[in-house]
């Protein structure tokens, strides 16, 4: 049977497609160097000042009393930034990616959550955090924003015909404002100030845009030596 016969199997589903869609990719680039960029300010305008930050007067006070009207939410919404839930979320896209056979879809999920996570924990907080006196960045903030970038990331990306456009932006929007209320529910809980939570939403954001194009990168250079054409998007 001939190569030409192979490609054209009926059922065959064809390659997907980049993680970041071309239209799309300058702005991925750009959104990832504002939260550089607003990760690197906030370490550096707060390293031997005293504290709390103006930010963080501004802020924290007008979510802790928004927040303290749903106290139960306040007890709740953490638990969604702790390892299990993390864990088992991180779990449920890099399978529903292998059920749909998107691989590099999986291997964003598994590898980006626990490279932002370990970013924060192991790099950032011990230099950073430890040398202004706070818990910056939050890893709660890490670790939901990076799930949500993920799912934002997958979402733009996915076969128009499975998913709707309007669902997808629903999806997105959903996991974005889990994202932000814990991040929120943390900052009211005195666990975090907001510039701990800025700041590990940029973390998490960054590392997910930044693992996506590296990984469009790799399989675009991995196609090129197989001698085939990039598939469109």
């Amino acid at each position: 049977m001939q190569l030409g016969a192979l490609r054209q199997v009926p059922g065959r589903k064809p390659a997907s497609g980049p993680l970041v869609p071309g239209p799309l990719r300058w702005p991925a680039v750009a959104l990832l160097a504002v939260c550089v960029a607003v990760t690197a300010m906030l370490a550096v305008r707060f390293v031997g000042y005293g504290l709390p930050g103006w930010l963080d007067t501004t802020f924290d006070p007008r979510i802790q009393a928004h927040m303290a009207r749903f106290p139960v939410l306040l007890n709740w919404l953490p638990s969604f930034g702790t390892l299990g839930p993390v864990a088992a979320m991180t779990l449920a896209l890099a399978l529903t990616c292998s059920a749909v056979r998107r691989w590099s879809g999986a291997v964003l999920a598994v590898a980006a959550v626990p490279i932002a996570v370990g970013l924060t924990e192991y790099m950032l907080k011990p230099s950073i955090g430890e040398a202004i006196g706070q818990g910056f960045p939050s890893g709660h903030a890490t670790s939901m924003f990076a799930l949500a970038a993920a799912s934002a990331v997958l979402l733009a990306g996915a076969p128009r015909g499975r998913v709707p456009g309007g669902v997808r932006l629903l999806l997105a929007l959903m996991a974005l404002g889990l994202a932000t209320f814990v991040a929120a529910a943390m900052v009211a809980n005195g666990a975090h100030v907001f510039t701990d939570a800025v700041g590990g939403a940029a973390v998490g954001i960054a590392v997910v845009l930044a693992c996506a194009l590296t990984l469009d990168l790799l399989a675009s250079w991995w196609r090129r030596g197989l001698g085939q054409a990039p598939p469109a998007g």
